[in-house]
């Protein structure tokens, strides 16, 4: 029961990241947000991915590739609309 909590968790988990992926997009920036922290948080989940894509642990193996997943694009969001000119929409 424990674990099918936990499995559950770590699909729910990464999908907080997108409402931040909806506010970088729909504001077309992501100045409120630190390249710095965005790359330092991706870099260290790509260090971390490989352990995590062979473990035995179906849960933490599913954290894995689902925070994975929805963190790149947080970063790639991050990157591309970082100082970018907001265009006001009439």
């Amino acid at each position: 029961m424990m674990q099918k909590i936990a499995l559950i968790a770590s699909i729910i988990l990464p999908l907080w990241n997108i409402p931040l992926i909806v506010r970088i997009i729909k504001r077309r920036s992501s100045k409120d947000l630190s390249l710095y922290w965005a790359i330092g948080v991706w870099v260290c989940f790509l260090a971390m991915f490989p352990l995590g894509v062979k473990s035995p642990d179906i849960v933490y193996r599913t954290f894995t590739y689902v925070n994975f997943f929805f963190f790149s694009i947080v970063a790639f969001c991050t990157v591309f609309f970082h100082n970018r000119p907001i265009i006001k929409e009439k």
